[in-house]
């Protein structure tokens, strides 16, 4: 009984490095913003800090997020980003063909790049928040996008007092039935 092939001594790893597979970067297609929300709908935000208000959608942003204001003066929601799917639309429309909002895009909104601390100062620096500084340019944007929105509001009877309300739902509601 002899055999023809010796088992080599030598077993090669599982971890032997192979060429990898090159990527093709794919196009990304836009978002589809739904047909509901169009600039001057008045939506509804579901989520995050500001839940529960209405507010007025200008315009939507490349990255496919949804700019919308408050107005800051009625019920107190600032310039911000919103995704779609935080929002419902409502069937009240407000005129908003007065309101420049071309300067914004998703740059004005990104956070500056600060200088980061080493790991270790940051683990002992204190631990008190600190509080969130608003630049005099927003303040001036939102001035300007407000004074814009407030004037087409006043000319709607009531328009006002719906922005400045809350939306809530009691136990018995059935959101499932209601017109928005």
């Amino acid at each position: 009984m002899t055999t023809d092939t010796k088992t080599p001594r030598y077993y090669p790893a599982e971890d032997i490095k192979r060429p990898r597979k090159k990527h093709v970067l794919v196009k990304q297609n836009p978002t589809k913003i739904r047909s509901s929300i169009t600039p001057g709908t008045v939506v509804i935000i579901l989520a995050g800090r500001f839940r529960g208000k209405r507010v007025v959608c200008l315009k939507s942003l490349d990255s496919g997020l949804l700019l919308v204001s408050g107005p800051y003066k009625i019920n107190g929601v600032p310039l911000r980003r919103v995704n779609q799917v935080y929002v419902i639309a409502t069937s009240t429309k407000v005129d908003v063909s007065g309101v420049d909002v071309k300067s914004f895009d998703d740059a004005y909104f990104a956070r500056s790049k600060d200088e980061k601390k080493g790991e270790e100062e940051e683990f002992f620096a204190d631990d008190t928040p600190k509080p969130a500084v608003v630049s005099d340019q927003r303040k001036k944007d939102q001035k300007v996008v407000d004074d814009a929105l407030l004037k087409t509001i006043s000319a709607v009877d009531m328009l006002e007092g719906y922005l400045a309300a809350s939306f809530t739902l009691n136990s018995k509601d059935k959101p499932h039935l209601m017109k928005f």
